[in-house]
């Protein structure tokens, strides 16, 4: 039985994906679920964050998102019964690849998969449900009549994070990265019934000419927007930094900026970086600047009672079509590592879904 592992043989190389073969799985312990895995969606491997965590070994298992049938389970398992289709995200510090036909998943990083969601969707959705419900609800508390800003709303986790901000009651403006982006944007529509558009306003930054902050002001009557989930920022002066970079992402100061009173900054940005003139302007709007990282869930045992209600929500959601993901086309196991190759050079602009 082959899985998948990344290796990085020393520091500043780059990673490489390969296949090893395993032998038989550790035996079942009390609160184990043995599943066969149907389908597992591929992110992005953070080397960075696992060698800080102590957490960095010679081959680190790839593939957490997964979905499949448990086989068997142990003795103290009580949600699971063999036969039941099940989906979850394996922690941090799994020894099990998502990328095998057979793991080991203890108990409470699982939840049932609803019978009418296929397993790609299942797996395909879950981790960039997890980060919306983070960066909306427990980060910056979206209810009906927020203004919010999605950038880069044709990514996976941005059309997710779109669709749940709309079904809340938000009104919606997203960023563009390209004409295609745009025109997949603008043909979103909200589920049957929903009179509300799903994107109130698309802005097509591609061409480095439109500034964001000016339309949000203009979209908003000049309150600004509410929340803001980034996909990055500019932190420097212009000879700093790549001319691509310049071109598609928003200066910190533009979205301090299109802020309102009030206001929620949610940044995927590890490194940012806020002068005094920066806090300043954002103490006089009375904001917050939130760092949106979906592992916490998992680093603390008292938050796995709200952990799993956000994975039961998540798949309730695709169940009832208002979650609707940008998933690739599903791939087979033995293209599973060129697809990871792809992902880690975050040259996908789809969820890439491995079937089994």
């Amino acid at each position: 039985m082959k899985a998948l592992y990344c290796q990085q043989n020393s520091a500043g190389e780059e990673i490489t994906f390969v296949f090893q073969e395993r032998e038989n799985l550790p035996v079942t312990r009390d609160n184990d679920v043995k599943i066969q895995v149907k389908a597992c969606a591929l992110s992005w491997t953070d080397i960075k964050l696992l060698s800080e965590m102590k957490m960095k070994k010679e081959f680190l298992p790839v593939g957490r998102e997964i979905a499949g049938v448990v086989l068997e389970v142990g003795s103290k398992v009580s949600f699971f019964q063999p036969d039941h289709e099940v989906v979850g995200i394996l922690p941090l510090d799994s020894e099990e690849s998502g990328l095998c036909e057979v793991a080991l998943v203890h108990e409470h990083y699982l939840v049932h998969k609803p019978e009418k969601v296929p397993w790609v969707e299942a797996a395909g959705t879950i981790r960039d449900g997890l980060r919306a419900y983070t960066a909306l609800h427990y980060l910056s508390h979206v209810s009906p009549g927020k203004t919010v800003l999605v950038m880069d709303g044709a990514s996976p986790f941005g059309t997710i994070a779109i669709q749940l901000a709309q079904h809340r009651g938000a009104k919606v403006i997203s960023t563009a990265y390209s004409l295609e982006d745009k025109q997949y944007l603008e043909r979103l529509r909200p589920p049957a019934g929903t009179r509300q558009p799903l994107i109130a306003r698309v802005i097509d930054v591609s061409n480095g000419k439109i500034d964001v902050a000016e339309s949000c002001l203009e979209e908003t009557g000049g309150l600004g927007v509410d929340i803001v989930l980034d996909a990055g920022v500019r932190l420097y002066s212009k000879e700093d930094e790549s001319t691509l970079k310049l071109q598609l992402l928003p200066h910190k100061h533009d979205i301090i900026t299109l802020l309102s009173i009030g206001g929620h900054w949610v940044t995927t940005e590890k490194n940012l970086q806020l002068d005094p003139p920066d806090s300043h302007c954002l103490f006089l709007k009375g904001a917050t600047v939130s760092f949106l990282n979906d592992e916490v869930w998992n680093l603390s045992n008292v938050q796995q009672g709200k952990y799993l209600c956000i994975l039961e929500d998540v798949m309730e959601k695709l169940s009832n079509s208002i979650f609707r993901p940008q998933l690739d086309e599903p791939v087979p196991l033995y293209e599973a590592k060129v697809s990871m190759e792809i992902v880690q050079k975050n040259q996908a602009r789809k969820r890439q879904v491995i079937q089994f």
